[in-house]
């Protein structure tokens, strides 16, 4: 789904102000650094802005208008005068850089503008770093780079130097939703997935991995089995939940779907139904809050917490979870 400027400013309004500005003034850097963590957003922002910069018919003085040829051959990764890096195998090696150079001394094939994106910018060889460093020190006025990353402080000083570095931060479980579900996932799963995963890319996958869709309806199963037969409480976590959950970071996201449940109960109970992520279970969730209080939920919910605090020590996963059981029946912070 081809994202536009609105929809992407809403997710990083200070990178996109700053390359608004840059377009606005006519001052486009030939080269920026775009770093921040994975599902961010960089290379859907890379793509917008090489639209941009190739746009035929420019709205405001910078929205690419998705529309024209060089839109929709950037859009396809089919323009002749933008070029895109990625690793090869684990790194990016010299004779890609070596290859982009020529591949740049070259005239333009429509115009004299280039651009060329590079992914995992970080991933460079030495030699290849080395490389693109003297490309760096020798910009073409109508040249642009983008250099894409996710550990910028593995990346050479004299490069960063020559880079203007735009900072993505990490999206906030909103507009992580907001995206999913513009792509037609369910409000339901998509609230789930933004909750356990700040990445946009881990949120997409979850939604259409079946063990994620399993994992809401086990964490569902154990809630109904705590308030109505917990004495199978137990059963349900040694025979189904361990045999579900075996990795400590699955066991990690139990928690986290766990937890948004109790969360959900609590903002029934302030009255703040809005905000309640397992919509489709509402009215259970609603009877559940009226037979209990706001305190004794705040102690479940501090008992999950500390559950996810303690996984990631040593402590026996299995064990782990049979003592939360007890305390989430009791009601009780553990000890």
């Amino acid at each position: 789904m081809v994202k536009t400027w609105e929809q992407l400013y809403e997710q990083q309004p200070i990178v996109l102000k700053m390359i608004e500005n840059s377009f606005k003034k006519m001052r486009v850097a030939h080269a920026y650094l775009f770093e921040g963590n994975k599902g961010t957003g960089k290379k859907e922002v890379s793509i917008l802005f090489a639209k941009a910069y190739f746009c035929l018919q420019q709205k405001d003085g910078f929205k690419p208008c998705n529309q024209c040829s060089n839109c929709r051959r950037i859009e396809s990764r089919n323009h002749p005068d933008v070029h895109y890096v990625e690793p090869d195998g684990l790194s990016i090696k010299k004779a890609q850089i070596q290859a982009l150079q020529e591949e740049f001394s070259k005239t333009g094939v429509e115009s004299n503008k280039k651009l060329y994106i590079i992914e995992h910018a970080d991933r460079m060889t030495t030699n290849a770093a080395n490389s693109l460093l003297k490309f760096l020190e020798e910009p073409n006025s109508e040249t642009v780079a983008l250099l894409l990353t996710e550990q910028f402080h593995r990346m050479l000083d004299t490069i960063l130097s020559r880079c203007q570095i735009l900072s993505f931060k990490p999206l906030s479980g909103k507009a992580i939703m907001t995206s999913l579900v513009e792509e037609g996932i369910s409000p339901s799963l998509a609230g789930l997935a933004s909750y356990v995963t700040n990445d946009v890319e881990e949120a997409r996958r979850l939604c259409v991995d079946e063990w994620f869709g399993q994992s809401y309806e086990l964490v569902l199963q154990l809630y109904e089995v705590l308030n109505s037969r917990p004495i199978q409480a137990l059963s349900l976590i040694q025979i189904q939940w361990m045999a579900h959950f075996k990795e400590k970071e699955q066991l990690d996201q139990s928690l986290s779907l766990l937890l948004l449940l109790y969360r959900d109960l609590l903002q029934i109970q302030i009255g703040d139904e809005e905000t309640v992520v397992y919509k489709k279970n509402i009215d259970m969730l609603k009877q559940h809050a009226l037979h209990s209080t706001s305190k004794r939920v705040s102690d479940q919910i501090e008992v999950i917490l500390e559950a996810k605090r303690r996984l990631s020590t040593n402590m026996n996963p299995q064990l782990l979870m049979e003592q939360l059981v007890f305390k989430l029946q009791e009601g009780f912070k553990l000890v």
